[in-house]
């Protein structure tokens, strides 16, 4: 079992080490040069590092992070294991994610692959007769939700939103996806329609568990992503990253246990 996923790390340290000698200078100073949040974004990128958590310390960590961010609005009621968990994690089609900057945890995001094999996720819980006949049609949509920053660390690093939801839009490439979904307070609205031209399809719900109600939008990947890319220069990816996130690993093989960026190094991915 560990050799299996030894040899994947060696892989991908291979992989990265042959990325970066073959990207230019000139290359990385063009996918930054656009505005200085773009270029700080990236900048804290090189320090960032994405961790699939599926067991141990690190999936306690990111339940309870949860709890910490969504007790500090209000999101949720108390409860005395201070984590926040529900039956939507333990989902065939659900990956959950750790963000970590130099080492430390601060933020943490879920996402689910819905299609009409595996049809469970947040947005088909509340909205299953907008989105459940779409599945049934053959649709499929990338779904994240379990958003949470460390309170803490947001107020130091104000980029970490950005950093987190790069995630999702890995996720619609890696599953060739045609939508992402949104199941969101109404307030953060605004920032899910600028930044990827969202629109509302679902009205004011509730939402089982939360201390508030949700809408949802749908952002239409195609229609955004060259946009996306030329505004935001740190969300763009290559395969081999994709893969390492989402892949699942071969028999007696395992999942990589961190994954690094490869934004500024998109141009060499195979």
């Amino acid at each position: 079992m560990q050799r299996g996923g030894s040899l994947r790390g060696q892989c991908m340290d291979a992989q990265m080490s042959a990325l970066r000698q073959r990207a230019s200078a000139s290359e990385v100073d063009a996918s930054y040069n656009t505005s200085s949040f773009a270029r700080h974004v990236a900048t804290i990128l090189e320090r960032t590092e994405y961790r699939r958590c599926d067991k141990g310390e690190d999936l306690e960590d990111i339940y309870r992070l949860r709890y910490k961010s969504y007790r500090m609005s209000d999101m949720v009621p108390e409860n005395p294991a201070h984590i926040v968990h529900d039956d939507l994690d333990e989902a065939e089609n659900c990956s959950k994610f750790g963000i970590y900057i130099d080492g430390t945890l601060v933020s943490t995001l879920r996402i689910h692959h819905a299609c009409s094999a595996t049809p469970q996720s947040p947005s088909t819980t509340v909205y299953g007769d907008i989105l459940r006949p779409m599945l049934a049609a053959g649709a499929h949509f990338v779904d994240p939700s379990r958003f949470a920053a460390d309170p803490d660390w947001s107020r130091v690093y104000p980029q970490i939103p950005y950093l987190t939801l790069r995630l999702a839009g890995m996720a619609c490439f890696y599953f060739d996806a045609p939508y992402c979904l949104s199941t969101i307070r109404p307030e953060h609205a605004g920032f899910y329609r600028r930044i990827y031209c969202s629109e509302q399809i679902g009205e004011l719900r509730d939402y089982p568990g939360l201390n508030y109600q949700v809408v949802l939008y749908r952002a239409n990947v195609a229609a955004i992503r060259e946009r996306s890319f030329s505004r935001f220069p740190f969300f763009r990816s290559t395969p081999m990253e994709q893969r390492m996130l989402f892949d699942t690993p071969n028999a007696g093989e395992l999942a990589p246990l961190t994954i690094l960026p490869t934004a500024k190094y998109f141009h060499e991915a195979a």
